[in-house]
């Protein structure tokens, strides 16, 4: 395994962190375990969750992720090597059945108490905030159209504020956002900084072979401001392992139980997958690998955010870290990207 550090901090993390947004719906507490003492095995440190989780989030399955979480630790007493992020809910109709209170005081103190009783822990490595409150351009949509009917007003300063009071009790160390842009995230960076408030030190974005939106304004202001990007999706929900183009998805593949998930199944975005996978093929690497490994090798990544639904594929994706793409293999990739840029924001 490779490490890194959290930026601002001293805190050393896996290049890899563990994703779990599968447990408690495709994967059972067993499996969830398994993978645990597998990625712990093999070097990891860094583990990623939410509330909400398992995806697709429901109410019967609400924090059912972080509750197996917890009885891990229960058992292993490995807390004390675990790096550990958990995130608290964004607003909106998908997320009505956990709270309605949006970031105020209330919701953000509820949200850390009831995750610190479910993950069996008196602390939070880096709580983060899962997406933002006003109306912004997220999860796939491609350009900001302004909503002249958001309700929302400027509340920067009252969350790092309710944020700056965990973190003096003890009950969190560091905070980072999610699924954020680039005002918002300069926003609290200045905020931070003009109020000596607690900043923002990662920002766990989508980042992969089809969606580099990130490497725009984003990607300058994360090496400038030293703001780590904790990549998740580097997969694009399993469409670059190219068992999708090939045809050898299995039944509980995650498109085939949840095909509303149509983020990363453009044509576009079908097309540059078989282009990588020929790429891949061509230099004797699996297409998963090598996606892997393009994120792992970019400057502005902090830690990769693998998922995995069985031991199998985890220890393929795992196994990127080994992997260095030379020089030719990533010009052959931005061949596509120029080609195809960007077919899943």
């Amino acid at each position: 395994m490779k490490y890194t550090t959290l930026p601002q901090t001293n805190i050393k993390v896996s290049k890899i962190c563990l994703g779990t947004m599968t447990w408690g719906n495709q994967n059972t507490e067993a499996e969830g375990h398994a993978q645990m003492d597998l990625a712990v095995d093999r070097g990891v440190n860094f583990f990623d969750t939410a509330e909400l989780y398992p995806v697709p989030a429901t109410a019967e399955t609400y924090a059912e992720t972080e509750r197996i979480i917890g009885n891990w630790f229960q058992k292993s007493g490995q807390r004390d090597k675990i790096v550990l992020a958990t995130k608290i809910a964004g607003p909106g109709d998908y997320t009505a059945h956990i709270r309605t209170n949006g970031f105020s005081k209330e919701a953000i103190n509820d949200a850390v108490n009831e995750s610190l009783k479910r993950l069996r822990t008196d602390y939070i490595d880096l709580y983060q905030l899962h997406w933002p409150e006003r109306n912004t351009n997220t999860f796939g949509v491609r350009d900001y159209v302004h909503n002249e009917s958001d309700t929302w007003s400027d509340n920067f300063n009252e969350v790092l504020n309710t944020l700056d009071s965990i973190i003096k009790s003890g009950k969190i160390r560091y905070i980072g956002i999610s699924n954020e842009k680039a005002w918002g995230t300069m926003r609290y960076l200045e905020e931070s900084k003009q109020k000596n408030l607690p900043r923002m030190i990662t920002i766990q974005n989508a980042y992969s072979l089809l969606n580099r939106v990130f490497e725009g304004d984003m990607a300058e202001i994360a090496i400038r401001e030293d703001i780590g990007l904790l990549a998740y999706s580097p997969m694009a929900f399993g469409v670059l392992s190219g068992k999708y183009v090939t045809g050898n998805a299995a039944e509980n593949a995650r498109l085939k139980l949840f095909p509303r998930f149509a983020r990363y199944s453009s044509e576009q975005s079908t097309e540059a997958t078989k282009e990588y996978l020929k790429i891949a093929k061509d230099n004797d690497m699996s297409l998963a690998q090598m996606a892997l490994a393009f994120v792992n090798q970019q400057p502005f990544v902090t830690s990769n955010i693998i998922g995995a639904t069985s031991l199998e594929q985890l220890k393929e994706n795992l196994g990127s870290i080994d992997l260095v793409l030379k020089e030719e293999v990533i010009e052959a990739i931005n061949d596509v990207h120029r080609k195809i840029p960007n077919p899943a924001p």
